[in-house]
């Protein structure tokens, strides 16, 4: 018998029997089993410890509730403001959120509006004991199965959460919640906890609290809401800043059908009622006068900024204390907004827009930035938001374009006015019908000379056009931004941060960054939550950005730009005026910096029209007031910097001189010389005599013949037009071989100093079809401005 041993007895005596083993307390591994079977638990083993797991959970669960005590309301509802300081991190620049909130009793919160909140949030509210085990636990598995993080918590929850223990998502956190949960159930009544919970919560628009977002989304009290207005306000609790109606209005009703049906539902309205109920209209966001002024138009480009790139909600800016450091150097925004106060002409028109951006070359740090008057009074970032025509302020792409095509700036081209090209519907003109004949591009550039630019465009083809645009910054995705031959003349519709970022490329020789105003965001305790600035990448050549520099100093050496000579330092940069005058432009850099200047006027309607002329001026163009603002701007914002020089141009490549077989040469030379024979160098060319007086084509024959390199440019002269004004060097000057010879050929007599503008078509066609031209961006007229009205130096 198993557990028994018989033994043999004496004989004639009784058998004995032994008693049987005596069982183990813990029989595991299992006795008298197999080598497999003795490792299975049995049945009872596996009850028994379920049980024992349970009776610990139990007791565990247990003392955590009897030691949990309710804790002091203070953490959440002394909520934190966070501050927005300037680069130097010292200088506040702003708030956002003090805490909005007005706490109402029970009483005068309508018995619908909790209706609807517990109809949107908790609909077993009044029946469970403060947490709800089926929704914690399905919460948890679509979690542990890695999909979205859901809640399962219950309003009770959330008001211990909010009112208590502050924001918590890990599973402790979770489990405290619940509770204290569970212990505030038996501790206040359900009308208690749900006005407690109403008169914390966040409802967006910088809202806490139902008396705080009653009128937020419907200026009114909390006690003269709706059914459908409360409807609206209860559906948004899970995601306000996302859910509001202005930011998603088919979520915002898909909620508030939610809620209407889960009031029926839980039995606070009748089928009837809930289809009586019509969506209602909200309010507008009304802002706080804290972002009033041009400083408005920052904060808000710093929260926009931390709300798309960092790990941070708007209820966290509202309420978690961060401090966020941004990249705009006080003393350059002091003068930008002292330079548009005070020296804006008095009689610019009240619908003028300016906008100003100043972007760090090599970093895309935003250091200055100027997008209104008052952001309270107008909720548009004009330096951000805005778009206007880019003008002439596009040729540098072209410019560049040609540059890496192989192009130099001493190639000439056809710079008459009036030329048709194929897709004009119209001649193009230039500004004044200045028509200077053939001109190098250098030239050309300098005296924006729109045939030009149309015909190098043309060579070098719209897409390479466009495609430098986008590596520069212009975002692929701006209005009437086609690679079409009338890209080069700036029909795009572009932003003013997109062209001083653009411009910034150049400056930083062709390195290109983001622009970006937020440089860091920490919490309370010093920990870094996100840090601005993207990565730089060359998207440029270094000797294509040396030359395009020049090119676009020569514009401020000789061309419309000039008021900006009176920064005594190396300035680049290029003036622009869209078609009919509807914008204007002046965007430039030092090494430093780079800025770009917009004026546009709008109409009643928000359409662009032609800005209204003031200031003395006879119209508005890039050389009139946006030069002058960037210039004065520009001397204040860099004053006391270092001077720093462009970087030098490359060295023009030269053909190498060979040597002309002598008459005495034999046809097969030995191959080492003999004592008689000698290896002097072939003796230079002199530039030929007769030159001066002969036409351009026969004193580029002879320069060709001699072994010289033809480059021709024109200014005014009393000869007629295509004739030999002068040689440098002079002729006869012994040169090495293969040099550069420029030939100074005659344009005609000058043009007069303030031309009539030649009817220009109404807006410049983006089609290759139908595209129209637009006036040059530099009149022959001379600086200076005569009273009592002044010229522009440009109309482009």
């Amino acid at each position: 018998m198993a557990g028994s041993r018989t033994t043999s007895a004496p004989r004639g005596g009784a058998r004995k029997t032994t008693a049987p083993a005596k069982r183990r307390w813990w029989n595991y591994p299992r006795a008298g089993k197999g080598p497999v079977h003795r490792w299975v638990p049995s049945w009872r083993f596996v009850v028994g410890s379920f049980l024992f797991l349970v009776a610990l959970g139990i007791g565990i669960v247990a003392t955590a509730y009897v030691t949990t005590d309710i804790p002091e309301a203070d953490e959440f509802t002394e909520a934190q403001v966070t501050t927005v300081y300037y680069a130097d991190g010292e200088t506040e620049m702003g708030r956002f959120s003090e805490v909005n909130r007005v706490i109402v009793d029970a009483d005068v919160i309508p018995k619908h509006v909790e209706d609807a909140v517990v109809a949107a949030e908790d609909r077993t509210f009044y029946d469970n004991a403060g947490i709800s085990p089926t929704g914690i636990a399905r919460a948890f598995w679509v979690n542990v199965r890695g999909g979205d993080q859901q809640g399962g918590s219950t309003i009770t929850q959330q008001y211990a959460e909010r009112y208590y223990l502050g924001t918590t998502k890990d599973y402790v956190g979770k489990f405290q919640e619940a509770l204290l949960a569970v212990k505030l159930a038996q501790s206040q009544d359900k009308d208690t906890i749900l006005a407690n919970y109403l008169n914390t919560i966040y409802f967006g628009r910088g809202a806490y609290g139902i008396e705080t977002a009653a009128q937020a989304y419907f200026g009114v009290p909390a006690s003269e809401l709706t059914v459908a207005q409360a409807a609206l306000i209860a559906g948004v609790i899970p995601a306000p800043s996302a859910w509001d109606p202005r930011v998603s209005p088919e979520k915002a009703e898909q909620r508030w059908n939610y809620v209407l049906d889960g009031m029926v539902a839980t039995g606070a309205l009748t089928q009837a009622e809930r289809d009586a109920l019509e969506y209602p209209e909200t309010i507008e966001v009304r802002k706080s006068d804290a972002l009033g002024g041009p400083t408005g138009y920052l904060l808000e480009e710093a929260r926009a900024e931390v709300l798309e790139k960092a790990p941070v909600t708007e209820e966290e800016i509202a309420t978690r204390g961060l401090k966020i450091v941004t990249t705009i150097d006080p003393k350059m925004q002091k003068a930008v907004e002292r330079t548009i106060a005070e020296e804006m002409p008095e009689d610019a028109p009240d619908n003028l827009t300016t906008a100003v951006v100043s972007v760090e070359p090599g970093t895309g740090a935003i250091r200055a930035m100027y997008g209104g008057k008052d952001y309270v009074a107008v909720q548009l970032n004009a330096a951000t938001q805005d778009t206007a025509q880019a003008g002439s302020t596009f040729k540098p792409f072209t410019l560049v374009a040609a540059l890496e095509d192989g192009i130099t700036l001493d190639d000439t081209y056809d710079g008459r006015t009036g030329r048709s090209f194929e897709g004009f519907e119209k001649p193009v003109n230039n500004f004044g019908n200045y028509s200077p004949g053939w001109v190098s591009l250098l030239k050309a550039t300098e005296q924006s000379v729109n045939t030009v630019y149309v015909d190098v465009n043309e060579e070098v083809t719209p897409e390479a056009t466009r495609d430098v645009a986008v590596r520069a910054g212009i975002p692929e995705d701006s209005g009437d931004f086609e690679p079409v031959l009338s890209n080069v003349l700036g029909v795009a519709q572009v932003h003013t941060v997109d062209m001083a970022e653009a411009y910034a490329t150049f400056a930083a020789q062709g390195e290109h960054a983001e622009p970006y105003i937020v440089q860091t965001v920490t919490d309370l305790d010093g920990g870094v939550v996100y840090e601005g600035g993207d990565v730089v990448s060359r998207v440029f050549e270094e000797d294509v950005m040396a030359e395009a520099t020049y090119a676009l100093t020569q514009v401020v050496e000789n061309g419309s730009g000039e008021p900006a000579q009176a920064l005594e330092r190396p300035v680049a940069g290029k003036t622009g005026t869209s078609n009919a005058n509807r914008s204007a432009w002046f965007v430039g850099y030092t090494p430093q910096l780079s800025t770009a200047v917009m004026l546009a006027q709008k109409g009643e309607g928000g359409e662009q029209e032609p800005i209204t002329p003031f200031g003395g001026y006879e119209q508005i163009t890039g050389g009139s007031v946006p030069v002058e603002l960037w210039t004065s701007y520009m001397s204040a914002a860099l004053e006391g910097a270092e001077v720093l020089e462009f970087p030098d141009r490359p060295e023009p490549e030269r053909p190498e001189p060979t040597a002309t077989p002598s008459p005495e040469e034999s046809e097969e030379p030995s191959e080492e010389p003999t004592d008689e024979e000698t290896t002097e160098e072939p003796a230079n060319p002199t530039v030929p005599s007769g030159l001066v007086g002969s036409s351009e084509e026969a004193a580029r024959a002879a320069l060709i013949d001699a072994g010289l390199e033809p480059v021709v440019r024109t200014e005014p002269g009393d000869q007629p037009v295509g004739t030999v004004i002068r040689v440098e060097p002079g002729e006869g000057t012994e040169v090495p071989q293969g040099s550069s010879i420029v030939l100074i050929v005659s344009a005609g007599p000058p043009e007069p100093t303030e031309p009539e503008e030649p009817e220009q078509p109404e807006e410049p066609s983006t089609e290759p079809s139908e595209p129209t031209a637009e006036p040059s961006d530099e009149p022959e007229a001379a600086p200076g401005r005569p009273e009592p009205s002044r010229s522009p130096r440009e109309d482009a």
